[in-house]
């Protein structure tokens, strides 16, 4: 028996060993991954607490502690609140922590890829730390969420801007037809799908006997915006390519349509009040799923110029390597931390610090509006405007991007 139980401890300590070199080293080559994955953690706990907490929260003295007790859906999203803060201050802390950091020799390199069980430990007890602050920094969290949300979402429109031009010059790159041809095709079907998606918003969000006028006023400006982003494309003076201006006519009309399935349930222009349930929850899946797209489309994005642009005589480039190295383990190691970070890790966590806020907002319906018995997410007129703005914002900068070489021929843009 004795004998048994020694090996059994045997093979477990074995077994942990060799786990934690398999994690160490999946973590080294996919801490980003690892990263997104504890962002997506922190939104299913925000989902579930939301529908589970509220009865917890109520006998929590520091929380409830008003003369008469809030309805449901202020604990639910005081519950959401505080995850997000917990996961807000995570990873401001780390991207705090990695400013500065150039290459692997930085002991800061080590810590971002390594110590995953600190780490989950740390976010764990800092997100249950939320729960013992007093409402009045929740509240102070709550605004300033607002506006942190708001430079999230203009972060991924010069990402979405980044990425619809990288898109276009690739293809021209190749310069033979049928790249030239999958261009206009491609930019056919948005364009295509732009006015159809612009019928269904009429259809359904300008009633028939109903004043909409505010609804008709978003919709006719987004197909205004969409005319004067191939105006411009077109004029002989930008000579753009007309793909960057189709997929944003397309995303801006999707905005707009978010904008509109947004509005109060008890709105008589909202068409889509008889399917309400279904919608929200739609609407949180596709926005829970942007979101961590495009976080991690972010981070991929933060350094990809380091990477593709090293110079012949960088070490990623293996230039002036030899034949035969007297010691090549111990060469191969200094070159191994010798190498530049491929991204920055600041910029990296700070992306998560913003999508918390935009995160919690998006649960909670800007913390304005939960909805019917808390069932209902992203409902109200800030979430209306926070959209119609973004899309705004969207189609001025990129027509900022298409005229401003012209207006300034001696800048770089």
């Amino acid at each position: 028996m004795w004998a048994a139980s020694c090996l059994a401890s045997c093979c477990a300590a074995c077994a942990c060993d060799a786990c934690r070199t398999v994690v160490s080293g999946i973590s080294r080559r996919s801490a980003r991954i690892a990263y997104c994955g504890l962002f997506a953690l922190s939104l299913i706990v925000s989902w579930i607490l939301r529908e589970v907490a509220a009865p917890l929260m109520e006998k929590i003295p520091w929380i409830n502690s008003f003369h008469a007790t809030p309805n449901r859906e202020w604990f639910e999203t005081d519950a959401v609140l505080r995850v997000s803060l917990g996961n807000f201050l995570f990873f401001t802390i780390l991207a705090i922590l990695m400013i500065g950091v150039k290459n692997q020799k930085d002991p800061r390199d080590s810590m971002h890829h390594g110590g995953w069980m600190m780490k989950v430990i740390c976010w764990c007890l800092m997100v249950i730390f939320m729960f013992f602050l007093p409402n009045g920094i929740i509240s102070f969290y709550e605004t300033i969420s607002k506006f942190g949300s708001g430079l999230f979402l203009l972060v991924q429109v010069v990402l979405l801007l980044d990425f619809v031009h990288s898109w276009n010059d690739k293809w021209v790159g190749y310069d033979e037809q049928f790249w030239y041809v999958a261009l206009l095709v491609v930019s056919l079907v948005c364009y295509v799908a732009t006015f159809a998606f612009n019928g269904v918003l009429f259809h359904f969000f300008t009633p028939s006997g109903q004043d909409c006028g505010l609804n008709t006023f978003f919709i006719v400006m987004t197909l205004i915006l969409i005319f004067v982003f191939a105006v411009v494309t077109l004029h002989p003076s930008v000579g753009g390519s007309i793909l960057p201006a189709s997929v944003l006519s397309l995303y801006c009309t999707y905005l707009c349509y978010s904008a509109l399935a947004s509005e109060p349930r008890d709105y008589e222009c909202n068409g889509l009040h008889k399917h309400s349930k279904a919608v929200s929850s739609g609407t949180l899946a596709l926005g829970l799923l942007t979101t961590v797209l495009s976080v991690v489309y972010s981070a991929v994005r933060a350094g990809s110029s380091t990477t593709l642009l090293s110079p012949p005589s960088s070490p990623r480039a293996g230039a002036g390597k030899p034949l035969l190295p007297l010691d090549k383990v111990d060469e191969e190691e200094e070159k191994e931390s010798a190498k530049p970070v491929s991204y920055s890790y600041s910029f990296f966590h700070l992306i998560f610090s913003l999508a918390s806020m935009y995160s919690a907002m998006l649960l909670t319906g800007w913390s304005t509006s939960v909805g019917e018995s808390g069932k209902l997410v992203d409902v109200g007129w800030p979430s209306v405007w926070v959209r119609i703005v973004t899309g705004w914002a969207t189609a001025a900068l990129f027509i900022w991007s298409q005229v401003a070489p012209i207006l300034f021929p001696d800048r770089e843009f």
